[in-house]
């Protein structure tokens, strides 16, 4: 593995999935007796969308012209 000019790298696919690392996960790397430690930070959970829940459960039968002449106030 090369370390970039940034200072990053990347952790292998197989990695990020064993410890549950996705894009916006909080890591540390910890020192213990000459040795670095990559962890994820504790109390992480997987984040999801608020709206994520709704997502296809509306069923108005509107057009898109109707649906954004209620949103403008339009009459």
């Amino acid at each position: 593995m090369r370390v970039t000019t940034k200072g990053q790298v990347t952790i292998p696919q197989e990695i990020r999935e064993k410890l549950g690392i996705t894009p916006g996960v909080e890591i540390d790397f910890l020192e213990e007796k000459g040795r670095i430690y990559l962890v994820k930070r504790k109390g992480q959970t997987k984040k999801t969308h608020k709206f994520r829940k709704l997502r296809g459960i509306a069923n108005v039968k509107m057009t898109t012209d109707e649906i954004m002449a209620l949103t403008r106030g339009d009459k």
